[in-house]
């Protein structure tokens, strides 16, 4: 009980912080809710000077990864925790290969250029979620007890002679 807890809580902040990563600047001082979801799945990449509507961008998968997570806290399941750390990190990782394509390289930078904080939430939320999905214990198997078989005892029969005869009389409570 105590490991669902925990990894419960692990997820929840893991899944926060994905879905505050796209408020964040992640590259170039560009925040994560201006590249669109579909420019991920183009052919032609990224728009590197177009912006996006807050429900067509990245923010879009992380919602779904935060209502996974909060589907896995409900039913105390690991396979939907970490499924939502999969698409967490996976989205995060398409995102910087297209990045990448689109700019050439991909640099990190003090000054605000090249990879951004809003790339680390990113990372950090999916590997809490992840973390999350091991350190939970998940939904106990029910079990269904069947009962044993009758089987009579093997006890010799009571006679007259045996020793518990007579029976005892019923003790009325006088001294």
């Amino acid at each position: 009980m105590i490991r669902n807890a925990i990894g419960s809580l692990l997820g929840l902040i893991g899944a926060a912080a994905a879905l505050w990563s796209p408020f964040r600047a992640w590259y170039d001082d560009r925040h994560g809710r201006d590249f669109r979801l579909t420019d991920l799945f183009s052919g032609s990449g990224i728009d590197t000077t177009a912006t996006s509507g807050l429900l067509s961008s990245i923010l879009l998968a992380f919602l779904l990864a935060a209502l996974i997570t909060l589907a896995a806290v409900v039913l105390r399941s690991r396979t939907l925790m970490a499924l939502a750390g999969v698409v967490v990190i996976g989205v995060t990782v398409l995102w910087m290969v297209r990045q990448g394509q689109a700019v050439g390289s991909l640099s990190v930078g003090g000054d605000g250029t090249g990879l951004g904080v809003g790339v680390a939430n990113a990372f950090g939320g999916g590997a809490l979620l992840i973390l999350a999905a091991a350190v939970m214990r998940g939904r106990g198997r029910r079990t269904t007890r069947t009962p044993a078989p009758y089987e009579p005892l093997d006890l010799p029969p009571v006679t007259p002679t045996s020793p518990a005869w007579p029976p005892v009389p019923p003790h009325d409570g006088r001294p």
